[in-house]
């Protein structure tokens, strides 16, 4: 039988975690204490409202309310043959996790370069020698956030990473994490930890795909660990089915002239959480976060930044774009605080959004708290609808209105693929956005929803 939740309300899971405890019996001691620390910090705070001002624009009634069981254990229901499609050329090795296990078989790990370690993090606990115990959910603030609260009493699997002292890993990671259907509705806690030590340089990509139309909540917290005068990039596609619930949290840890680059896209999904929280640990780090959200239907995306200059001479920029139609609901909440003794700081903050229909709706919010006196800080959001004028000149080009209209959503998407480096991710990246964004054009209106067909342009070609 599998594990399952018994009513709604932050009490439901304690049948599940039970289980887990006594499946778990193996594992280390710190752990066991630390997962019952982070279930009774749940339990004490219990699912977020609307009153809850970092959650004021989304509701999650609908994953309080659904009855959630564990996947169970057995042999994989997924082929290498179904994986192939989903890899990225050109990556160091893929690590495919589904249903929210480590599945090695199929997984590419070839001989990766010394110094560098991926593998998965439930193995890697399970001949833990006390390195984990030392960096391990230490930086997430467990009493405030219930989500990762549930993900660290839940801690089984994800991935593990380091990279060692002054090592260069010039090609990607990709973490792909699929989930297949059930006919209950089943919950993952993905948790990824990411070490890059001093002087190191790696990229990341985090993937979360649904092969099946099942009703699941992906609860994933990805810690990342900068090192001194590290190099890091992480991107986070989200591209899950409709009835998907999925809550990301990225927890950036940067030291001294660490440099980071955070690139999310959400591209699927009933309701989707993205938090991304980076804290400048030492002076001199720098860090781009840049996103997009692609929503229609009844789509619920949203976006909570929380950026914490706790050390001088940092800087941060924060560059969201939001597309939306139908019934959309789309958030951006922008948060950066500026603590006393970070003097110099540089931050930048800006969100710009389409509607493509009347009923489509974005909340915006981008906020300051300054407590530093020789800073320079910026922040603004826009929101528009398409540009006639702009559509006009297109069309007296020769262009028909559909081809006008994708030329323009292409560029305005392109903004935010544009800040990615050239190399497999990005054309990955843009290779998925040029498939979302034919789903929402039909002469400026809503459509039904069905996949149509692009103009035959490429992406080169129509930029």
């Amino acid at each position: 039988m599998s594990t399952m939740t018994q009513t709604s309300g932050a009490g439901t899971y304690l049948d599940a975690f039970s289980d887990l405890e006594q499946r778990a019996h193996g594992q280390p001691e710190w752990l066991r204490s630390l997962r019952q620390e982070a279930f009774t910090s749940f339990c004490d705070t219990g699912f977020p409202t609307i009153k809850d001002e970092a959650w004021r624009f989304t509701s999650v009634a609908p994953i309080s309310q659904t009855v959630f069981s564990l996947p169970e254990a057995g042999p994989l229901e997924v082929t290498r043959a179904e994986v192939e499609p989903f890899r990225i050329e050109g990556t160091a090795c893929s690590l495919v996790f589904v249903n929210g296990r480590f599945a090695p078989e199929l997984s590419d790990k070839p001989k990766l370069a010394a110094g560098v370690h991926a593998g998965s993090l439930g193995e890697a606990l399970a001949g833990d020698n006390g390195a984990l115990e030392l960096q391990l959910g230490l930086k997430l603030a467990l009493q405030n956030d219930a989500f990762s609260s549930l993900n660290t009493a839940f801690i089984e699997d994800g991935a593990s990473i380091r990279i060692a002292r002054g090592t260069v890993l010039k090609a990607p990671i990709h973490l792909l994490f699929l989930s297949t259907g059930a006919e209950e509705p089943l919950m993952f806690h993905h948790r990824n930890l990411i070490v890059a030590e001093a002087n190191t340089q790696i990229s990341i990509v985090e993937e979360h795909i649904s092969l099946a139309d099942g009703v699941t909540f992906s609860n994933v917290v990805t810690e990342l660990i900068a090192g001194e005068n590290a190099v890091a990039s992480h991107y986070m596609i989200e591209r899950k089915n409709r009835k998907s619930f999925h809550v990301a949290t990225l927890r950036i840890q940067q030291e001294r002239s660490a440099n980071v680059n955070s690139h999310s896209f959400l591209l699927g999904g009933a309701l989707v959480r993205n938090n991304v929280h980076p804290v400048f640990a030492g002076e001199g780090g720098e860090c781009l976060i840049n996103g997009l959200f692609i929503g229609e239907d009844h789509q619920h995306l949203d976006n909570y930044m929380l950026v914490e200059h706790a050390s001088p001479r940092c800087n941060s920029h924060q560059f969201y774009n939001g597309i939306l139609n139908d019934h959309a609901h789309g958030v951006f909440h922008g948060r950066i605080i500026v603590h006393k003794d970070a003097q110099k700081t540089d931050s930048k903050q800006t969100n710009r959004n389409l509607l493509l229909s009347d009923d489509a709706q974005i909340d915006t919010k981008p906020q300051l708290e300054i407590y530093a006196d020789d800073v320079k800080c910026t922040h603004g959001a826009t929101i528009g609808q398409m540009d006639e004028n702009a559509l006009f000149y297109l069309r007296s080009r020769g262009l028909d209105e559909n081809g006008a209209r994708s030329l323009l959503l292409f560029a305005f998407a392109g903004e935010c693929t544009g800040r990615i480096k050239p190399g497999p991710v990005r054309a990955h990246i843009e290779r998925l956005v040029r498939q979302a964004l034919p789903k929402i054009i039909v002469n400026g209106e809503t459509g039904d929803g069905a996949e149509r067909e692009d103009s035959g342009r490429n992406w080169e070609e129509v930029g």
